[in-house]
């Protein structure tokens, strides 16, 4: 049953959004705070817990509108399927990719997340030392197994996307492959929205001595956004919103 919260209890909520905020390492701003705490049964209103974090002097991370993303388009071998229409109406019905880079302890180290647009999971994954066709068919591999012929997989005009291997990897699972407009970033901006949240509440926020530290905390913080790490408009995760959809 839901609680009424009065200014009485301000010491009380302030403790549990202290809580929130630090668990979380300073990744979540007001509105996602609200949520958590209407998600524990908690009926308050998202200025107050703004109110309160400024008063806390709590601030979230602010996330990055450019990032460093791995760009080398050579020309284009498939239409814009998806055309910026990002309504799905279940899973893995649009998919998006696309490669970003990071630089730790002078070597680059590449991404390549598929990432579902119903639920913003990222579904699989593969981190390298080169933007190679090998990351992105190891990617696929991971994340489709079986036939998926109402399925699109969008990317930007890549070479690696342009390879034979990974065309007919899609066309051997009967998926439609789609590719950005030349120039036009916002085609694909799921991807490059994803990339966003991880610069700036990972990337950049931390220190990284190796390599190998980096690729482990990497896996740790996109299993967080995964299961933890609450999406405003479902106002769960991805597993958890793609696991009560199962219910």
């Amino acid at each position: 049953m839901l609680k009424n919260i009065d200014s009485d209890n301000d010491k009380e909520i302030k403790s549990k959004i202290t809580n929130i905020y630090y668990k979380h390492k300073g990744r979540y701003g007001y509105r996602r705070i609200t949520i958590v705490l209407r998600n524990e049964g908690l009926v308050i209103n998202h200025k107050k817990v703004y109110r309160l974090m400024k008063s806390l002097g709590l601030v979230a991370k602010i996330r990055v509108k450019k990032y460093r993303s791995y760009k080398r388009e050579v020309g284009k071998i498939a239409n814009n399927e998806l055309n910026r229409d990002f309504s799905t109406n279940t899973f893995k019905e649009k998919l998006v990719t696309d490669i970003t880079e990071f630089k730790v302890d002078g070597r680059k180290i590449y991404l390549s997340p598929l990432i579902d647009i119903h639920n913003d999971e990222v579904i699989s994954y593969t981190v390298g030392f080169s933007p190679n066709v090998r990351l992105v068919i190891e990617m696929l591999e991971k994340g489709i197994t079986t036939k998926m012929k109402n399925t699109i997989v969008h990317s930007d005009q890549g070479f690696q996307y342009q390879n034979r291997r990974f065309q007919t990897y899609l066309e051997d699972k009967e998926i439609t492959q789609s590719m950005s407009r030349r120039g036009n970033c916002l085609d694909n901006s799921k991807a490059e929205n994803f990339f966003s949240h991880l610069k700036a509440e990972f990337y950049h926020v931390n220190k990284f001595k190796t390599v190998k530290q980096f690729i482990r905390e990497l896996k740790k913080y996109i299993n967080y956004y995964n299961n933890e790490r609450i999406v405003t408009k479902l106002k769960m995760s991805p597993v958890q919103y793609r696991e009560h959809c199962l219910i």
